[in-house]
């Protein structure tokens, strides 16, 4: 995804106000100055400075101008939005989810309900009934991982990682693209989810932590087979022994 220049100045500004260059109470510089500044349209100074004003970080004083705003007692959680604009960045924001979802998964493992325990085959399911009827199953693997958060029984989890999805959509459609290219992909993604399931079905929370995170450290290895990413852009972390 190419990077606006409305992204870049909104980074380039939350960056001043992060290292404390523009602290609380500081006077913006002027549109004009901003747009002579950075060698960018006024449109493109107001794009970017209502941007860091919607996440809370400046305020407008009427006829006086836009100011730093005092730190907010709670910060919402945002990533960069340079961090859509290439694979390397995608695989670190995956590896955050591989920290994520193997002690999601060891949770669902101790506390999910055999209804909820059901649903995960269901969901297996419906991954299987897209790829054969021809589409991609990303909203259908979503879903999965989305149940697993679910069988926590804690709604912290499941909200976490419907914020990451906005991150990995794109990415998982190129996974899944990939994939689907190889009958051995496809089989390799099955088994690891069945092991993810069985493991939260016995109640064996190390092994299905070890489940999670070797289904997408495996993922990771995929895109490299399939020439989609270098090894260098994919996780070093050694894959985890399994525990008793």
């Amino acid at each position: 995804m190419p990077e606006r220049l409305s992204d870049r100045l909104a980074a380039a500004l939350t960056a001043q106000i992060d290292s404390g260059a523009l602290r609380p109470g500081d006077r913006l510089p002027t549109e004009a100055q901003l747009s002579a500044r950075h060698g960018v349209s006024r449109s493109v100074v107001r794009e970017a400075v209502q941007r860091i004003k919607s996440r809370g970080l400046l305020l407008s004083r009427q006829g006086s101008g836009v100011y730093v705003a005092p730190p907010p007692a709670h910060r919402p959680l945002a990533f960069d939005p340079r961090v859509l604009q290439s694979m390397e960045a995608v695989v670190q924001v995956v590896e955050l989810r591989r920290v994520l979802e193997g002690e999601i998964a060891a949770l669902a493992a101790e506390r999910s309900t055999r209804a909820q325990q059901a649903g995960l085959r269901r969901s297996m399911k419906a991954i299987d009934t897209a790829m054969a009827a021809g589409r991609d199953g990303v909203d259908e693997d979503m879903a999965f991982h989305r149940a697993i958060g679910e069988a926590t029984g804690n709604p912290q989890f499941t909200r976490l990682l419907a914020f990451l999805e906005q991150y990995l959509r794109e990415a998982m459609r190129v996974t899944k693209g990939n994939e689907a290219r190889r009958e051995d992909f496809l089989r390799q993604v099955r088994e690891e989810h069945r092991a993810i399931v069985a493991a939260i079905e016995a109640r064996d929370a190390a092994g299905a932590r070890a489940a999670a995170v070797g289904h997408l450290l495996n993922g990771e290895e995929r895109l490299v087979k399939g020439g989609v990413i270098r090894r260098s852009a994919a996780a070093v972390a050694r894959r985890p022994r399994r525990v008793r």
